[in-house]
């Protein structure tokens, strides 16, 4: 199936005539407004493309909450518009994929995000579309590690130094981090969620190892040799 790069509405701009402004797929007078009757067109083609794109899009291997990192390969989804999303929209409402379809689910830093009452039910819907034998790998703050640093003060700036992964980040409305985990709960929540099987996964043994996000997130920061990981990284499989 062929891999789409490209989220629609960017696609669907592309294939556009813009030479041309007054052509039927992109009516536009030359005062700068359509009419009712153009508009309905462009519409109705605007609609098409998009059910056509979501149709040919390969779901296999998702990225979600992808932020503005790109793994090829991997259909990309965040609620924010970056070039390389294919699908715009919330990671934890994926009604658009059948259930049992997808091998692998990579989400860094995203479970977090979501409240004590909110992630069982994100857990599950994203048990709902993977296919026996698939596997969702998982990075998120790791509690215990950044409680361990701070205890024993071996933060060089105390408290302040872990605020980020802790709290988030807090840049727009989707950066604010709600749930703390560590190896034992989440562990215990994936079970319940419907996967049989959890284990720890090394991010220098992965396809995205060239690509430094937080599952490789060390104190401090950036020494990957000498640092305490404070990511923790778990993949649960179906």
């Amino acid at each position: 199936m062929r891999r789409v790069t490209w989220n629609w509405k960017h696609r669907f701009a592309a294939s556009l005539d813009h030479s041309q402004p007054d052509r039927e797929a992109f009516p536009v007078r030359a005062s700068g407004r359509m009419d009712n009757v153009r508009m309905a067109g462009y519409s109705a083609a605007h609609d098409k493309y998009r059910t056509l794109f979501m149709e040919k899009a390969d779901y296999s291997r998702l990225h979600l909450g992808c932020g503005v990192k790109h793994i090829p390969g991997y259909f990309h989804i965040d609620a924010l518009d970056y070039p390389h999303v294919d699908h715009i929209g919330p990671v934890d409402k994926l009604d658009f994929i059948p259930d049992a379809t997808v091998d692998h689910i990579y989400a860094c830093h995203l479970l977090e995000h979501f409240g004590r009452k909110e992630y069982a039910a994100v857990l599950k819907e994203w048990r709902r579309v993977l296919k026996k034998g698939g596997t969702l790998r998982l990075a998120v703050p790791d509690y215990e590690a950044c409680a361990r640093l701070y205890v024993d003060g071996k933060l060089p700036d105390g408290l302040p130094t872990i605020l980020g992964l802790m709290m988030g980040g807090q840049r727009d409305q989707y950066d604010f981090h709600k749930m703390v985990f560590d190896e034992r709960s989440l562990t215990a929540y994936l079970m319940e969620a419907g996967f049989s099987e959890v284990y720890r996964w090394d991010w220098r043994t992965t396809e995205h190892a060239g690509m430094d996000d937080y599952s490789q997130a060390h104190l401090p920061h950036m020494d990957k040799q000498n640092g305490t990981l404070v990511s923790l990284n778990l993949e649960a499989r179906v």
